[in-house]
């Protein structure tokens, strides 16, 4: 059965406290995991050492840090650190994130991103062999240094998240699992394609790839205020995070629509952008509407031959009230 896990809202949230409340809740209601993105609001770091201060049972991971925004060193030392805070709960998500986060936040020029990431994820599991690092890349080069500590008991898994084709082989060749994000059931059996080419490139076999898969959901009891959030979420993630979302749904036969949205957002129109978005869209993408049928919905995803986990996500404009609410509506405790 696939399992479900929680990626904590991508929005700002009031407080650490409130996103800490979040994973209390979740770890009560039988979710795995709770992930945590790191976009341009509080650090993921600090936020999940709080998360696994205040929790017992339920995994911690990053969904994703940015191979831009550390080195590869610090992103070993930082996932050495949250396993021994968490004692062995800590799971490392990591992704290029886009040009519209990388250069415009962190001043860092997009360049190579695959190279990069394939590069990170080598050079974080020499730094958590607890060996000597040397290393000799084209973006990265090591030498003479090894961890101060003792590296964790417990291996640190490395998961990669990606959209195209080739980010996505090159997870299914090197990392530990994918994480994969705004899909449609066909367009993520498409890629799971590529995962497979990926890990028989690496002669791996492609069942020891965890795939995790992000799902906007919203679940309210005003079901057309759940998929007004939805709609809204979606056309912000088309219409102002750069090109990948609007190529990724381009590739998965709705070039037309995400155009559309794009242009309507540019233009300065978000509520044009969101109507923009057909119910039949919403529903491929997403779980949004009454708790029955976001339940509904959930299944479909659950249902696809290679999805390991679905993490049960939440519309940036979601109320605290409307997340926990959701939270508590697509709990495992409540299949």
């Amino acid at each position: 059965m696939t399992k479900r896990t929680l990626h904590l809202p991508v929005a700002a949230q009031p407080s650490v406290e409130s996103l800490v409340d979040l994973a209390r809740l979740g770890e009560r209601h039988g979710y795995e995991r709770a992930w945590l993105p790191e976009t341009w609001g509080r650090d993921a770091v600090t936020v999940l050492t709080s998360i696994a201060r205040e929790t017992d049972e339920i995994g911690i991971g990053t969904s994703i840090v940015p191979v831009y925004s550390r080195s590869p060193a610090l992103l070993g030392q930082t996932a050495a650190t949250l396993q021994e805070v968490s004692d062995g709960r800590f799971r490392l998500g990591l992704g290029p994130s886009g040009p519209a986060v990388v250069e415009g936040w962190h001043g860092a020029d997009f360049d190579r991103p695959l190279r990069r990431t394939r590069e990170t994820i080598e050079v974080v599991r020499a730094v958590l062999s607890g060996e000597t690092v040397t290393y000799d890349g084209d973006c990265f080069t090591l030498a003479g240094f090894r961890l101060r500590c003792g590296p964790p008991d417990a291996t640190v898994p490395i998961d990669v998240a990606g959209m195209g084709p080739k980010s996505v082989e090159l997870a299914g060749r090197f990392a530990d699992g994918w994480h994969a994000t705004v899909f449609t059931p066909d367009g993520l059996g498409d890629r799971l394609e590529d995962l497979a080419r990926g890990a028989d490139l690496g002669g791996r076999d492609p069942e020891d790839v965890r795939v995790t898969f992000s799902l906007t959901a919203c679940a309210l009891e005003d079901g057309e205020r759940a998929r007004e959030l939805a709609r809204q979420h979606l056309a912000f993630y088309v219409g102002a995070m750069g090109t990948y979302y609007r190529e990724s749904l381009a590739r998965q036969g709705y070039e037309e629509e995400a155009n559309e949205i794009a242009a309507a957002w540019a233009g300065g129109d978000r509520e044009a952008a969101t109507n923009l978005i057909p119910d039949e869209l919403l529903d491929e993408l997403g779980a949004a509407g009454t708790p029955d049928r976001a339940r509904e919905e959930l299944a479909k995803f659950e249902s696809i031959d290679g999805v390991d986990r679905v993490a049960i996500g939440f519309p940036r404009g979601a109320e605290p009230s409307e997340i926990e609410a959701t939270l508590e509506a697509l709990a495992p405790d409540r299949r």
